[in-house]
């Protein structure tokens, strides 16, 4: 692949990363300060730092060259 097309895809996961980040984040805050979840506040908090974990890795990840 040609060296822009790898610029732009690099931007995009980044950007993406960021994105899930920022979802994952309101995600946990949103989990924890429900009190309506009960028993399930920990299953959404889990999925929730996944998503954050997931936003994490791809902006910290460098793709191979």
């Amino acid at each position: 692949m040609s060296e822009t097309g790898s610029f732009w895809i690099n931007l995009a996961e980044k950007f993406f990363g960021l994105i899930l980040l920022i979802i994952g984040a309101v995600l946990i805050y949103f989990t924890a300060t429900s009190a309506d979840l009960g028993a399930y506040m920990g299953l959404f908090g889990f999925l929730s730092a996944v998503v954050v974990v997931a936003g994490a890795f791809l902006i910290i990840v460098k793709p191979p060259e």
